[in-house]
């Protein structure tokens, strides 16, 4: 929208139940909502949509990064309905978005590809078998996958099975198809992927790579660019790589190729994301574009605005992505309202990227990345600096506030000077839910306020006698009935909440007394899911 703005051009925004207040819809010359909060009936509701850009007299439809901006289907539908889709052609999406389909034609283009299974028949026999004769570990992939979804590794046979179920829920979840492929997974590998744009002229160019393989649960969590440690020549190879397997395609607009590489910087094709990353910033910086700029003029038909040999690299960028997800509980999404946000400044060297402000509220519906920090510096070094300097001005609280009293407000934040450990600080402080949080440019410190014994009377009922939920979520699969005798670990429910699958296990050996939730409910963290009696009161 900002990059529409500065262009002249006028945007609309769509927005769900859940969205009503959100920052883009604010940002907008227009809103439309479309629906509830799940986006099988909103963001992924293509008519809907559609209708939109109707009655708004839309020329064009730009994706974003995720829902339907590599769905064929949508993509061919703009075309039907006379509506430019700022994306490449819906040929180009369906090749690239099939994984068994791309490796074919990007080992036909001469691009490198990894070992593994890419055929028809999906059955767990068949897949179980091609595992084996791969070689554990394999990699379980969504065959419509993107963005970390429908993606496991088992590391061996027993756990095959498991895995491969998991996998399939998700990926039905995410793309409304569970296909699988099965690949050699590469030991200590890097995650290296090269910004590609193509026009309809025929030409392609790469703006050189980024390195993504600081990631958790599959999720990019640091990208940077262009990748350290790797020399002039093989910069060159895998470019020229990238642009081999955008021609292949007869690709537009802007894409990434994505490459796993090994400790001998031998590189592998994986996958090509039909679409604009959520990385793309560090590679506007480091080249001094703006590739939605580029996104909108390709699409009305212009030429790329650089050529290979004026596309330049200059110093190094960073982004660090901001998740609504709790470190102290194993890194779960955390939805919830947002009382306190601040930000380090903005300038020419350091960008904001945020889709959230204090006050919203982060939905449990959609993924739990609220915003992006990226920095450039002219080395790696000082760029790194840069970043954890400016991570550190980067926070956030979103517990419940309980202190009331005439000074604080709540989500008010003071700069006390602080004392800590003998060293004096100029810090941030907040007071949230009983605590008070110091932030300074070491790291963070909470002191606890004493709580009335009136307040800290919660009952713990359910809390030590049964499973708990981790965060707040949608019940998707229950394993148990009442009277089910269980054992430590052994899975009773799955729940998803942000885009994230987490299976709930037995803590303890027991019998299942009752079961709180059913498919398809919606409980809160900390809600016990499960009762049940201990195996030695049960003996008793």
């Amino acid at each position: 929208m900002r990059t529409a703005k500065k262009m002249g051009v006028k945007s609309v925004a769509v927005y769900s139940e859940a969205d009503r207040s959100s920052m883009h819809v604010a940002m907008a010359d227009e809103a439309y909502c479309i629906g509830p909060a799940p986006s099988q009936q909103s963001y992924l509701a293509m008519e809907k949509i559609m209708q939109v850009a109707k009655v708004s007299a839309a020329e064009a439809i730009h994706p974003g990064y995720g829902f339907l901006s590599e769905n064929t289907e949508f993509a061919e539908l703009c075309k039907q309905e006379g509506i430019i889709f700022i994306g490449p052609p819906s040929s180009a999406i369906r090749d690239m978005g099939i994984k068994s389909t791309s490796k074919a034609i990007m080992s036909a283009a001469g691009v490198p590809v990894v070992e593994g299974y890419h055929g028809e028949d999906q059955s767990d026999e068949c897949l179980k078998e091609h595992a084996k004769r791969i070689g554990y570990p394999v990699m379980i992939k969504a065959v419509r996958g993107g963005g970390g979804k429908g993606m496991r590794i088992a590391h061996s046979e027993k756990e095959f099975l498991d895995q491969l179920e998991s996998a399939r829920r998700e990926a039905r979840k995410s793309f409304n198809d569970d296909a699988m492929l099965i690949e050699k997974f590469v030991d200590n590998p890097r995650h290296v992927e090269v910004q590609v744009f193509g026009d309809q002229h025929g030409n392609a160019v790469y703006l050189f790579e980024r390195d993504c393989s600081v990631q958790r649960r599959h999720q990019k969590i640091i990208e940077e660019a262009p990748a350290p440690g790797i020399s002039s020549q093989v910069r060159k190879r895998l470019g020229e790589a990238a642009v081999k397997a955008a021609k292949a395609v007869n690709y537009v607009g802007a894409g990434t190729v994505e490459f796993i590489m090994d400790s001998q910087h031998n590189f592998y094709f994986m996958e090509m994301n039909t679409r604009l990353q959520v990385e793309h910033p560090v590679t506007e910086m480091i080249t001094g574009t703006d590739l939605v700029e580029w996104q909108l003029r390709v699409a009305a038909g212009e030429k790329i605005p650089l050529m290979q040999e004026e596309i330049l690299l200059r110093g190094h960028a960073f982004e660090a992505r901001i998740y609504a997800e709790d470190p102290n509980n194993n890194f779960m999404p955390g939805a919830g309202p947002l009382l306190h946000l601040s930000t380090p400044p903005p300038d020419s060297f350091t960008r904001i990227e945020t889709g959230v402000r204090q006050g919203d509220e982060v939905s449990v519906h959609y993924d739990p990345m609220i915003a992006k920090l990226v920095v450039w510096a002219e080395d790696r070094q000082a760029a790194l600096r840069k970043l954890r300097y400016s991570l550190h001005q980067y926070n956030i609280e979103d517990k419940k506030f309980l202190v009331s009293g005439e000074i604080f407000s709540e989500g008010d934040s003071f700069y006390l000077r602080s004392s800590v450990n003998g060293t004096v600080y100029k810090s941030r402080l907040v007071i949230l839910d009983n605590t008070i949080y110091l932030f300074f440019p070491e790291g963070s410190a909470q002191i606890g306020l004493p709580v009335p014994k009136y307040l800290s009377a919660v009952s713990s009922v359910g809390m030590q006698s049964g499973a708990v939920a981790p965060m707040t979520g949608t019940v998707e699969k229950v394993f148990v009935k009442a009277g089910d005798k269980v054992q430590i670990g052994d899975p009773l429910m799955v729940m998803i909440a942000m885009k994230m699958e987490h299976t709930i296990r037995a803590p303890r050996a027991g019998v299942i007394t009752k079961v709180n939730f059913q498919e398809g409910a919606q409980a809160d963290r900390h809600a016990p899911l499960v009762e049940f009696m201990d195996e030695e009161a049960e003996s008793k």
